[in-house]
């Protein structure tokens, strides 16, 4: 039996799979998916809640299928701290697939170019090109004035469910950019220390040894706090990810020396000195490749600790700020008890998204640990 038959008998992989797939589905095709424009505030709607649907006119009884109505939130209430919703039953407009909303490019792309020189001005104004798939479709939508707040609005008048949805750009993306940057990094100096061994082994395995020592979650709190209030979001996006990968390579750095001390005596490896071949060559050619298995299987369960840490620093306000979401900043509502107690679908959707993506990431991770087994596969030979 192969690895891969393996890991599709696993139920539990295969349902991690299955939500990761549609999470990252959804959020590379935002724009089209989310009903709303994530930065958009409807006038007099602030913290509505999730819209409810109807399927008869609700003056004249008629079935018409599913609608909603336009609504609007009064002022607050003095006793109760609540809004009073105002729901206009004159207007229904049909819920319906593929209809024309908010207008979007997707994979829109923002460049700065020279416009202007001069010899006793120098430099440029930038302007902004923007390249990309223009279009209005959305997944789903309304037929009328009447908006489908799914989850409802936040404290700003914004759709909740299209913040979740491109929020989940930042909060998905950022594990697979910090492996990306971390796991070369750890692979290679592994890769070296256990090969060359002495003097090189030592000094590398001490700097990992020292960097092991630095708490991650601590240092981003205490160089977020240093940092200008003025990094915008994609340069907070940036620093997250580099102090994260910083700091996670080590461990796969210390496993990778000990593979590598194993490998290096293998007749492959001794063949290919006897020829000839750089070190460095035969580390990245015949000795890393052999420890695919286990980079695979750590890169997956690495991966959640990365959107843990952007959650977090976002939580605590160190991370994405507003207006650009994240899922971590759109948990930093729960600081405030009134939210937390009057507007719950402001924070239950976000983190149950958090756990799910995190658990599904463990659930794959063990089913790919368990089908790679070099023991399970020669037992089933």
């Amino acid at each position: 039996m192969t690895w891969w038959q393996k890991l599709r008998r696993n139920s539990l992989a295969r349902i991690g799979a299955i939500v990761l797939l549609t999470f990252y589905l959804i959020v590379f095709l935002a724009e089209f998916t989310a009903p709303y424009d994530p930065y958009f505030s409807a006038p007099n709607a602030s913290l509505l809640p999730p819209t409810e649907v109807y399927w008869r006119n609700q003056r004249t009884g008629e079935f018409i299928g599913p609608h909603v109505y336009p609504t609007t939130q009064g002022p607050v209430s003095v006793e109760t701290g609540e809004r009073e919703v105002f729901v206009d039953f004159e207007q229904p407009s049909p819920i319906r697939l593929l209809v024309s909303g908010d207008a979007y490019r997707w994979l829109r792309v923002e460049l700065p170019l020279p416009t202007r020189f001069s010899l006793n001005q120098p430099g440029f104004e930038e302007v902004e090109l923007f390249a990309g798939l223009a279009g209005d479709r959305h997944l789903f939508g309304t037929v009328g004035p009447g908006r489908w707040h799914l989850l409802g609005t936040d404290e700003q008048a914004r759709d909740q469910l299209s913040r979740l949805i491109y929020g989940g750009r930042i909060s998905l993306s950022i594990g697979l950019i910090g492996i990306s940057l971390s796991f070369p990094l750890g692979m290679l100096v592994g890769g070296l220390a256990g090969y060359f061994g002495g003097w090189v082994d030592a000094v590398l395995m001490r700097l990992v040894e020292v960097i092991m020592t630095i708490p991650a979650i601590y240092l981003l709190v205490a160089l977020a706090a240093v940092l200008p209030a003025t990094l915008s979001s994609t340069q907070r996006f940036l620093l997250i990810i580099l102090i994260t990968s910083f700091v996670r390579w080590t461990g796969l750095a210390r496993v990778v020396r000990g593979q590598v001390l194993s490998l290096k005596s293998q007749t492959f490896v001794t063949a290919s000195q006897a020829m000839g071949g750089p070190p460095l060559y035969i580390i990245l050619r015949h000795v890393l490749p052999q420890t695919a298995t286990y980079v695979i299987i750590s890169a997956t369960l690495a991966i959640p600790g990365f959107i843990v840490a952007e959650a977090v620093l976002s939580l605590i306000g160190l991370g994405i700020q507003q207006p650009d979401p994240s899922w971590g900043n759109m948990l930093s509502l729960a600081s405030d008890a009134s939210i937390l107690v009057l507007h719950p679908w402001l924070i239950w959707p976000p983190a149950l998204l958090i756990v799910l993506t995190v658990l599904s990431f463990n659930l794959l991770g063990d089913g790919l640990r368990d089908a790679l087994d070099p023991r399970s596969l020669q037992s089933h030979d």
